[in-house]
């Protein structure tokens, strides 16, 4: 039996003009644009004529390789971050933690300057009042870089999910691009943040509301009540707190790569994360501990001289002027230890959540096979690809019409 007619796959029949993109040969990387297919003497993928036997990796075209990812592949990916693409990563991670640390301090100490002045400022009658509202006003003035931190912190994480999303098909972007890609999606990063804060004080303003009435209110078994409800409600808190964090820790990467809203982007990250639970926590949990154990690490040495050369410099504790220099340069090299690793920390930590993502999307959804044809036809040269990353696209290879949605 023969077959006389060749098949043709349905995505060359609807769009004849185009040529189709062939198959990956096991083993072997995507044909290069211009390449011949060899249809006179079989498929040629660049290595002759013929079928090629043997297995070798999928093919790694930048940031991760199109397969599963075992744990040792995240976490050198997660790291790796810094290093393939750091001015868009490290640079603005440390430009974002470094405005945000010194606002603080500027914040805070000019607040508190001014407090204090008035409390020295004051008579002996009312210093009580005087000092309650100071410490109250240099409490507010706190929250306000801490609302300020989290609004930089929900930006940095969303240009790093999208510096991950790119890398894993091979492309190097500017901060400009990141920026440019991810906007319309801050706000809606901003959103999701502000709600898990609101909902966090909801949740411990009720119970401290209700520990706060029986002890007030109840005598004895009051307290003894309320104590126990603050024990239960902490080991509680602390549960849901992992569960919830977990099962949700993908309402990031949903939000800036397939760009639902943030109802769609939960139902999304709790479908993602559904049978997955102790792999998506216990890679998160280890990448915590890392990046702390290390920082304490290097932290350890300064916090251990700078007590000894305090000494050295003012065995009195007199406190003179060189007490006060060796004083302040110790603080301001803390802070810059501190912003350093709090800039280091806030891109592996968001660049492990956006790994877990595509991994995730690779073994539930076969995403590593449309990467590997979207890697393909690019570099084929088809410049209107559907991006594979999104949600519910066609095909990565068969060339489409209309705009690319990352355009």
């Amino acid at each position: 039996m023969t077959d006389e007619q060749k098949w043709t796959s349905p995505g060359a029949l609807a769009h004849p003009t185009t040529p189709a993109v062939p198959p990956i040969a096991p083993g072997g990387d995507p044909p290069s644009a211009g390449q011949s297919t060899g249809a006179a003497n079989g498929p040629d993928y660049g290595y002759g004529t013929g079928m090629h036997s043997g297995w070798t990796p999928p093919p790694k075209p930048g940031l991760i390789p199109l397969r599963p990812l075992d744990l040792g592949t995240i976490l050198g990916a997660a790291f790796r971050v810094l290093r393939r693409n750091p001015k868009p990563t490290f640079g603005a991670a440390l430009l974002i933690q470094g405005g945000v640390y010194l606002l603080l301090i500027l914040v805070v100490a000019g607040v508190g300057f001014g407090a204090l002045s008035r409390i020295d400022s004051s008579g002996a009658k009312n210093a009580d009042q005087i000092t309650a509202g100071a410490t109250g006003l240099v409490v507010v003035a706190s929250i306000i870089p801490g609302l300020l931190s989290v609004i930089a912190t929900a930006v940095l994480q969303g240009i790093i999910v999208l510096e991950v999303s790119r890398g894993a098909v091979g492309e190097k972007l500017t901060f400009r691009s990141l920026w440019k890609r991810a906007r319309g999606r801050i706000g809606a990063l901003i959103g999701w943040a502000a709600l898990l804060i609101l909902a966090a004080t909801v949740v411990v303003g009720i119970i401290i509301a209700i520990i706060v009435f029986l002890a007030a209110n109840l005598g004895t078994g009051g307290v003894i009540a309320a104590v126990l409800i603050g024990i239960f409600a902490f080991f509680g808190l602390i549960v849901l707190f992992v569960w919830l964090g977990t099962k949700l820790a993908l309402v990031p990467s949903v939000l800036m790569i397939e760009r639902m809203g943030i109802r769609g982007s939960i139902a999304r990250s709790w479908s993602l994360t559904e049978g997955y639970f102790w792999r998506t926590f216990g890679i998160s949990a280890l990448v915590t501990v890392i990046v702390f154990v290390v920082s304490q690490v290097v932290s350890l040495p300064l916090n251990f001289i700078a007590p000894i050369a305090g000494g050295l410099i003012d065995p009195q504790g007199q406190k003179g002027g060189g007490a006060i220099v060796l004083v302040a340069v110790l603080s301001v090299l803390v802070v810059m230890i501190a912003v350093v690793f709090q800039s280091i920390t806030s891109v592996v930590q968001s660049a492990t959540t956006a790994l877990i993502y595509l991994d995730l999307r690779i073994r539930k959804e076969g995403l590593d096979l449309e990467l590997v044809r979207y890697v393909e036809a690019k570099q084929r040269g088809h410049a209107s690809v559907v991006d594979p990353l999104l949600h519910g696209a066609p095909a990565a290879g068969v060339p489409t019409h209309g705009e690319s949605p990352w355009a």
